[in-house]
């Protein structure tokens, strides 16, 4: 299947997570109270995804996502709609700073594998509401979380018992497929959104990452960077996949604080992904100087420097002065600007209005004009 080639990222970007709207807030309480059905669910869920994708193209962005308004998490959903993986409620919670997001998580009960998945009638729906409303520009971007948020994060494992290779083998075949469904459903820009590299960002987490596994550092963070680009090795050359980065996103808070140093030459000079989406708000994602380790000319880093948590517009000026730092490292035509995450990383969504999350948007396509021209 040949696509027209998407020349994304672009240069104002998102991550892709919109703050849930008051009818979408309603209707899933109501059919959680058993009040509504599912279709009627449905029909109030495609009417907020169009009035979203409208929304998006009225403010300029080229990068058009159903703000995963059909979610409640970024990655549990996702993966839980994968063969032999479940949801379940676990005395486990992702210590965030100050608040606690639904004791859930996802456990493997059987062979991890993937033949279809529900996500799929949600791009599609999502790339006809695109063509529908758009002028031709703009394009369909779907996020799904990264393979590693399944190999380094389940909670439970009642099939493979330790067999890290063949759970490792397992979830490559699955995520090839799960590429090749996209792919083939017209998608051509998607997300792998990554958590799991905040395991590198301190000397702390170091250490308990490594005792938990019993294995060097250098050979865990290898392992994550052979799963990706194994699973990315045989995707179209007209498809383009990028991955985000960031340190915890829920109610506007984080789970960790650290630079990207541990990490720089494992993610800018070897992972094979075509774009790298790097959270850089503010102090908590130490300096740029590990962009340093930029190797690949055809491939993109969007630099997070606008917060998707609090509603203040960052001064503009020292947004450009942090792009003209990083283009020290990176040619400006490498670089890209966006939020160094989504707005709504769960369905609770983060402390500021719809409003000001537009705003927000739209300071990110102004900065970006300005430093890159009209893109």
């Amino acid at each position: 299947m040949t696509k027209t080639l998407v020349k994304a990222p672009f240069k104002a970007d998102h991550v892709g997570s919109f703050l849930r709207t008051e009818p979408i807030k309603k209707a899933r309480e109501a059919y959680s109270n058993g009040e509504i059905d599912k279709e009627s669910l449905k029909a109030i869920e495609d009417q907020e995804v169009e009035k979203l994708v409208q929304k998006q193209i009225e403010v300029g962005l080229q990068s058009i996502t159903d703000g995963e308004f059909r979610r409640s998490y970024w990655h549990l959903d996702f993966l839980a709609g994968l063969e032999g993986v479940e949801l379940f409620e676990t005395e486990y919670v992702s210590k965030f700073k100050g608040v606690n997001p639904k004791n859930n998580a996802i456990k493997v009960v059987n062979k991890v594998d993937f033949h279809s998945h529900y996500m799929l009638e949600h791009f599609m729906f999502l790339k006809e509401a695109v063509e529908k409303y758009g002028d031709g520009s703009q394009v369909a971007k779907f996020s799904i979380p990264s393979p590693n948020m399944l190999f380094t994060r389940i909670q439970g494992d009642e099939f493979y018992n330790g067999n890290r290779e063949q759970f490792y083998h397992d979830t490559v075949a699955t995520y090839q497929k799960v590429i090749k469904a996209f792919y083939d459903a017209g998608c051509c820009y998607l997300q792998l959104d990554d958590t799991s590299w905040i395991d590198f960002v301190s000397e702390e987490r170091i250490q308990v990452v490594e005792e938990k596994l019993g294995m060097n550092v250098q050979d865990i963070i290898a392992m994550r960077v052979r799963c990706l680009n194994d699973v990315v090795s045989e995707k179209p050359d007209d498809m383009i996949i990028t991955m985000h980065i960031c340190r915890g996103n829920f109610r506007s808070t984080y789970i960790t604080s650290g630079g990207y140093n541990h990490i720089s030459d494992a993610i800018f000079a070897q992972l094979k992904v075509d774009g790298l989406f790097l959270e850089y708000d503010d102090d908590r994602s130490g300096d740029l100087e590990p962009l340093k380790s930029f190797k690949r000319d055809d491939q993109t880093v969007v630099l997070g420097l606008i917060t998707s948590k609090f509603p203040e517009l960052e001064d503009a000026d020292h947004i450009k002065a942090k792009i003209k730092e990083a283009s020290q490292y990176i040619p400006l035509e490498n670089l890209s600007l966006s939020p160094q995450c989504g707005f709504s990383s769960t369905e609770e969504g983060n402390i500021l209005t719809e409003e000001e999350q537009w705003n927000k948007i739209r300071h990110v396509i102004e900065i970006a004009d300005s430093v890159w021209g009209n893109n």
